[in-house]
């Protein structure tokens, strides 16, 4: 195309010249140059006239032997950590935001008494995170997929994978709206007192159109994530807050509408952030090549993409319930007031500094799939050394000012000095954990990247719920450490899972998985063979 148009140019403006084969020749080595040379912008639209493809620099300056070890090193890590911080910067922001969204509803409904407090608590943070968890586990799969096939340029199958995983999600949550309707009845079985129950039920209500908006929104994030489109998500998410914030104010305060009117509010944010994110990939030309419309399509190979979206959702959600169960575990020690509350602290910290790890998590995942997809072995390799580090040295950063502040740190959540003293006591083992999030959660995501779900998952089981688990219950309540030996324990299976994903990851052959992959995609052509076979 390019060619054509530019001899037709050529022939007008040199009507009685004769172009030579040779210039011909160039012409064409030019093109072909232009075209390795084209970048995926984070939020530009593209020219309509061009695919996005996948940038070679990088494996053309890692493969370049005229250049010395130390030149390649250099080029290919300014090249690796550039792309890698302009998807790392904003996934951090949206995972921050999206939380945010949430936390400022509990926060609002606080203020209304402490029985409100308590429901919106209970209704966040135990029957949401399980929706949560399930949700964007089963999300995941859209993200070895769609990231694979956008580097391997068949980016039609990308707006196919999207509507897949939509369909899914959505009959997934139809089981999942019967843990809310008979929430009240889970909680008192789990010992919540009735009048507790009651009130956190009304918040739960409110919160089942949200479970269908998980359905719509992870799939859509992860859709743009593998084209690292990643900014419009971010910026969306910053308008979506400010709605969010204005809209419960006034169901809350002004209308009076309580527990239900917060929990409303929240789903109806949700909803508003799906409907953006798509009305932004319907209108932008960024993704005329990978969203073709609706196609019936979606509808085949259901089976094969349901086994990968559970795999993917079992392994993050047997993550996501590890600490949880860390608390529960906790509150079961005597005297246990003094503790919950410092692992309250300690853990919202750590939830916070979580979210950096998450944005490199899907970074991670981004530049994997789409290194793998697009052939590039040497580029895969040296993207993981590059995020993992990387990641590492800004949760050592972390770590390094919270030990140095672990005796004021506290007083930004509590005033009493028991609490803070408590704080301080356990600070080392939260900079244990803020360093193994450093590097666990990328390593995840290079799992979800390669397609290893299922894998990471079985590696999970062994290492939290067999060894971390029972180790923490032997060291806090028979050798009576407390606390401590609870939190020593998953910190324990939570290293030996790590380091096996360190090894299994560093000793990868990367040009077998470009292989793999590209079996993947084939067979998702097709839709003939089981899409986990290796």
């Amino acid at each position: 195309m390019y060619l054509a148009t530019h001899t037709k140019s050529y022939n007008k403006e040199c009507e009685t010249q004769i172009m030579s084969s040779n210039s011909i020749e160039n012409t064409i080595d030019d093109s072909s140059t232009g075209n390795d040379e084209i970048h995926q912008p984070m939020l530009l639209d593209k020219q309509p006239s061009q695919e996005p493809v996948i940038s070679s620099e990088l494996e053309d300056v890692l493969s370049d032997t005229s250049l010395s070890y130390f030149k390649r090193l250099q080029r290919a890590t300014f090249i690796e950590l550039k792309t890698l911080f302009q998807l790392a910067g904003p996934a951090i922001v949206v995972y921050l935001l999206n939380n945010v969204i949430s936390m400022s509803t509990q926060i609002l409904c606080g203020h209304l008494g402490n029985l409100e407090l308590a429901a919106s608590s209970l209704g966040n943070n135990g029957i949401q995170i399980f929706a949560y968890g399930l949700m964007l586990g089963m999300g995941s799969a859209v993200e070895t997929l769609c990231g694979q096939a956008y580097g391997a340029q068949k980016y039609e199958m990308l707006g196919i994978y999207l509507q897949r995983s939509t369909v899914l999600l959505m009959a997934t949550g139809i089981p999942l709206m019967m843990i809310y309707i008979f929430s009240k009845s889970l909680l008192i079985l789990l010992g919540e007192s009735d009048t507790i129950a009651s009130a956190a039920a009304i918040f739960v209500y409110g919160l089942i159109p949200q479970i269908f908006a998980y359905a719509a929104n992870f799939p859509i994030q992860k859709f743009l994530q593998a084209q690292s489109i990643i900014f419009p998500s971010a910026y969306i998410s910053i308008g979506v807050l400010v709605v969010h914030l204005l809209l419960s104010w006034i169901a809350i305060y002004k209308l009076g509408w309580g527990l239900l009117g917060a929990s409303l509010v929240l789903s109806l944010s949700w909803w508003v952030l799906v409907g953006a994110q798509f009305v932004y990939i319907l209108a932008s030309r960024n993704f005329k090549h990978t969203w073709k419309g609706f196609s019936l399509q979606a509808f085949s190979g259901l089976w094969e993409f349901f086994k990968l979206s559970i795999a993917s959702a079992v392994m993050l959600c047997l993550e996501t319930w590890y600490y949880q169960i860390l608390v529960l575990i906790a509150g079961l020690l005597k005297d246990a007031e003094i503790a919950l509350d410092s692992l309250t602290v300690c853990m919202t910290i750590s939830g916070w500094v979580f979210m950096i790890s998450v944005g490199f998590n899907a970074a991670a995942s981004v530049r994997v799939s789409n290194e793998l997809g697009a052939g590039h072995p040497k580029s895969v390799s040296f993207a993981v050394v590059a995020v993992t580090l990387s990641s590492f040295i800004i949760a050592l950063a972390l770590a390094i000012v919270l030990l140095l502040l672990r005796h004021v740190i506290s007083y930004a959540f509590t005033g009493g000095s028991t609490v803070a003293d408590a704080v301080a006591e356990l600070s080392p083992f939260l900079a244990i954990s803020i360093l193994l999030n450093g590097i666990q959660p990328v390593l995840s995501g290079v799992a979800v990247g390669c397609g290893w779900q299922a894998f990471v998952a079985y590696v999970n089981v062994g290492c939290y719920y067999f060894i971390g688990i029972p180790l923490g219950c032997v060291l806090g309540f028979k050798l009576d450490f407390g606390v401590k030996g609870i939190w020593s324990g998953m910190i324990g299976g939570t290293l030996i899972q790590t380091i096996i994903l360190s090894w299994v990851t560093f000793r990868t052959d990367w040009n077998k998985e470009v292989e793999k992959a590209t079996n993947r995609l084939n067979i998702w052509d097709n839709i003939k063979q089981p899409l986990l076979k290796d």
